[in-house]
């Protein structure tokens, strides 16, 4: 069994309970983040522009499924970095990162990474991926731009199996497919419709002429062409040390 996978420990970091092991904030925590705020720029903070709404999968057990909530940084035309975490409220847990870069970068990375990479034209197309409370008129060109990228998402708090802290090795993730095991749990889905008061088919439907990638490298989406996951053991290695100084 892979690290990315063993059950984590026993109580109190492991239960139904979703809340995080802590006590509360006291007021002059409060104070002292708040004054912190006025006074520190928090740049790379301020430039998440976008907050998109989405399903991943474990890359090593696609039944294993999860909503994401990504908030987005776009550092140029062909690279996005992307915050993830669990719910878009205020006391949403951060559970991973996504980077997302054009197909041209995507085509010029070794064949061996290519392989952690996953595509985004399903999702977008399926109306699994969606900018929540932003009108798709609006949001279809980036849409269309985005429905020819790779991402490349990692998880390091594996909340859906009960983690109240994020223990172990990160597992990367994977996007929907139209394959058996890549089709979203219709529950997921209609928790999310019923959440943002929307109609997941609608938006499918209204994205039918969003063009595809004339071609999806099959290094991508690896599971679904080779039908294998990827999973991260932690190994007890030999330190590195630099020779002593003369």
């Amino acid at each position: 069994m892979a690290s990315s996978d063993k059950p984590p420990t026993p109580y109190p970091v492991r239960g139904d309970d979703s809340t995080t092991p802590g006590k509360p904030m006291t007021m002059g925590q409060h104070v002292l983040d708040k004054g912190a705020e006025m006074m520190q720029s928090l740049k790379p903070v301020k430039q998440m522009s976008q907050h998109v709404c989405n399903f991943a999968l474990y890359s090593h057990d696609p039944t294993r499924q999860i909503e994401t909530h990504h908030y987005v940084h776009r550092l140029n035309q062909d690279f996005l970095q992307c915050a993830v975490y669990d719910s878009d409220d205020s006391h949403g847990r951060l559970i991973g990162v996504e980077y997302i870069v054009s197909d041209r970068i995507f085509e010029a990375l070794p064949p061996e990474e290519q392989k952690l990479w996953h595509s985004h034209a399903y999702e977008i197309k399926a109306g699994l991926w969606i900018n929540p409370r932003i009108p798709e008129m609006i949001a279809r060109p980036e849409l269309e731009n985005l429905a020819k990228t790779y991402g490349k998402f990692w998880c390091t708090w594996q909340v859906d199996r009960g983690d109240r802290l994020p223990l172990g090795s990160p597992a990367l993730m994977v996007s929907p497919q139209p394959v058996n095991l890549g089709h979203v749990k219709q529950e997921l889905v209609t928790r999310r419709d019923d959440k943002y008061n929307i109609s997941t088919e609608a938006i499918r439907l209204s994205r039918v002429e969003i063009g595809e990638p004339e071609w999806i490298n099959p290094q991508a989406d690896y599971w679904k062409n080779h039908g294998k996951g990827f999973a991260i053991d932690i190994n007890t290695t030999e330190m590195k040390t630099r020779a002593p100084f003369p």
